[in-house]
């Protein structure tokens, strides 16, 4: 399951077809640096998006200007999305007609202006000033500059299964698909938000990257991922491990599947999987999201014939944004999107003993954690 490279076609660009005039397709990443003078972490996030380019591929169509809602144009365009977490959290957005997107099509080598975005390397830079942000908030973005430039070591893939292959993207079964190609991923290189240096480094950036693409958002929205684990039972920081949780509701051939949520752990050499979608593996998970005054929670329990697994995570609301999109109908549905990596919490796993009992079979601390979870009222 962990061979980086069995999994590349997935991060490939996916809009075409149909796809190319109603869907999207993102890249993300995130990861921690230290500045370079005060030595204080930060925690970044670098996002390379695509919607609808095939609409209009000469200009920038935003789906949130109040003549393209009055009139139902939908957007067309490439966003870099830039930014940072923390008591100064921001998402900076920068705006591009999709004709200048250079991209080939047998691997990921995705350039637009002077941001480039590759399997190995991504680099660029956004900037916004405090009028333009004021000016239109059809942009969806903060006031702010950054820049990066960064290397790409990508350890540990998650790929979710059959849901992913070649025959059910074709299809278009899901509204939603997602692929972790670096669920443990090591950057090196420098970032520059608002004028200070952080240094991104291998061993302590706790890096992820991911993509999702298709033709709506999920409802509820739910992601947690971790590469800072350390055993509570040895005391021992585990480099060669890593938590991933995503997922909500699923829509398969327009039905709502509710409640269905991926897990995927490696603990150095063992891999833990519950996957909704692989039946036979009897996998079933319960989760519920709490909003608690200054910080908001997760919990998640999941098992499969052989383990069980309880998740709880915690995250200042200080220290996230609420992430914002909009769909390629043009909707922004996701008022509420809470989004962090600067989470921390513990994993429980348990061995079944026979048909009734538990046996601890490691606890987990984990930190810097991705988070993120989102849910509106749907009419």
């Amino acid at each position: 399951m962990t061979n980086p490279k069995r999994f590349l076609r997935r991060n490939l660009f996916m809009l075409k077809g149909r796809y190319a005039r109603r869907g999207y397709d993102w890249w993300w990443h995130s990861f921690t640096g230290v500045n370079a003078i005060t030595g204080e972490e930060k925690a970044f996030f670098i996002e390379y998006f695509a919607i609808n380019p095939g609409l209009y591929p000469t200009k920038v169509v935003l789906g949130q200007r109040s003549d393209n809602q009055t009139y139902g144009i939908r957007p067309s365009y490439v966003m870099i999305k830039a930014g940072a977490w923390g008591e100064d959290a921001v998402q900076i957005n920068n705006f591009y007609p999709a004709k200048e997107l250079v991209n080939k099509r047998n691997k990921l080598d995705f350039q637009i202006g002077s941001c480039i975005l590759s399997e190995h390397t991504i680099s660029g830079a956004v900037s916004v000033d405090k009028e333009e942000a004021l000016r239109y908030p059809e942009c969806m973005t903060d006031a702010g500059s950054m820049s990066w430039n960064l290397q790409v070591n990508k350890k540990i893939p998650y790929c979710v299964g059959y849901g992913t292959s070649w025959f059910f993207r074709f299809f278009h079964f899901f509204q939603m698909y997602w692929h972790a190609q670096g669920v443990k991923t090591e950057y090196s290189g420098k970032v520059t938000l608002n004028g200070s240096v952080y240094n991104v480094l291998p061993e302590s950036c706790y890096g992820y990257a991911d993509k999702n693409w298709g033709v709506d958002f999920t409802n509820p929205w739910v992601w947690l991922s971790s590469c800072d684990v350390t055993s509570l039972i040895t005391g021992k920081k585990l480099e060669n491990s890593c938590f991933e949780l995503g997922g909500g509701t699923p829509r398969v051939l327009g039905i709502p599947v509710k409640g269905k949520v991926l897990t995927y752990l490696k603990l150095e050499d063992e891999e833990f999987e519950f996957n909704f979608s692989k039946f036979w593996k009897k996998s079933s998970t319960r989760y519920t999201f709490f909003d608690e005054g200054d910080e908001v929670h997760w919990t998640i329990s999941t098992q499969n014939r052989n383990y069980l697994i309880d998740i709880n995570v915690f995250c200042h609301k200080k220290d996230m944004i609420k992430v914002k999109y909009e769909n390629p109908n043009g909707q922004k549905l996701h008022e509420n999107l809470w989004n962090g990596g600067n989470g921390r919490g513990d994993i429980k796993i348990f061995k079944k003993i026979g048909s009734k009992n538990l046996e601890v079979y490691e606890h987990l601390s984990i930190g810097h954690v991705g988070c993120e979870y989102g849910e509106y009222e749907e009419k």
